[in-house]
Protein backbone atom coordinates (compact mmCIF):
# COMPACT_ATOMS: atom_id res chain seq x y z
CA UNK A 1 0.00 0.00 0.00
CA UNK A 2 3.09 2.19 0.62
CA UNK A 3 4.43 1.65 -3.00
CA UNK A 4 0.81 3.23 -4.53
CA UNK A 5 0.70 6.49 -2.04
CA UNK A 6 4.68 6.78 -3.09
CA UNK A 7 3.92 6.28 -6.63
CA UNK A 8 0.56 8.77 -6.67
CA UNK A 9 2.34 11.28 -4.54
CA UNK A 10 5.46 10.88 -7.19
CA UNK A 11 3.11 11.54 -9.97
CA UNK A 12 0.99 14.49 -8.21
CA UNK A 13 4.44 16.27 -7.52
CA UNK A 14 5.48 16.10 -11.10
CA UNK A 15 1.86 17.42 -12.27
CA UNK A 16 2.61 20.37 -9.99
CA UNK A 17 5.91 21.21 -11.18
CA UNK A 18 4.56 20.78 -15.11
CA UNK A 19 1.09 23.31 -13.95
CA UNK A 20 4.10 25.58 -12.59
CA UNK A 21 6.64 25.46 -15.34
CA UNK A 22 6.76 28.88 -17.35
CA UNK A 23 8.16 26.70 -19.71
CA UNK A 24 4.19 26.06 -21.37
CA UNK A 25 3.36 29.57 -20.72
CA UNK A 26 6.25 30.61 -23.02
CA UNK A 27 5.23 28.17 -25.73
CA UNK A 28 1.28 29.44 -25.86
CA UNK A 29 3.00 32.59 -25.75
CA UNK A 30 5.20 31.97 -29.50
CA UNK A 31 2.31 29.98 -30.88
CA UNK A 32 -0.15 33.03 -30.55
CA UNK A 33 2.37 35.34 -31.81
CA UNK A 34 2.91 33.17 -34.67
CA UNK A 35 -0.36 32.86 -35.20
CA UNK A 36 -0.94 36.68 -35.35
CA UNK A 37 1.78 37.00 -38.11
CA UNK A 38 0.21 34.28 -40.04
CA UNK A 39 -2.81 36.15 -40.20
CA UNK A 40 -1.17 39.50 -41.23
CA UNK A 41 0.68 37.69 -43.47
CA UNK A 42 -2.46 35.80 -45.32
CA UNK A 43 -4.39 39.49 -44.93
CA UNK A 44 -1.23 41.48 -46.87
CA UNK A 45 -1.05 38.60 -48.99
CA UNK A 46 -5.13 38.43 -50.46
CA UNK A 47 -4.85 42.48 -50.88
CA UNK A 48 -1.43 42.30 -52.81
CA UNK A 49 -2.40 39.34 -54.35
CA UNK A 50 -5.85 41.27 -55.86
CA UNK A 51 -3.87 44.05 -56.96
CA UNK A 52 -0.59 42.35 -58.56
CA UNK A 53 -3.74 40.40 -60.66
CA UNK A 54 -5.31 43.23 -61.70
CA UNK A 55 -2.07 45.23 -63.00
CA UNK A 56 -0.31 42.00 -64.97
CA UNK A 57 -4.34 41.93 -66.37
CA UNK A 58 -3.71 45.49 -67.34
CA UNK A 59 -0.50 44.86 -68.48
CA UNK A 60 -1.96 41.94 -70.63
CA UNK A 61 -4.82 43.78 -72.03
CA UNK A 62 -2.31 46.72 -73.04
CA UNK A 63 -0.60 44.07 -74.94
CA UNK A 64 -3.30 43.37 -77.29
Amino acid sequence: MTEIKDYFLAMYLKLTNVLRSEKGQTLVEYALILVLIALVVIAALTVTGQKVSSTFSNINNALK
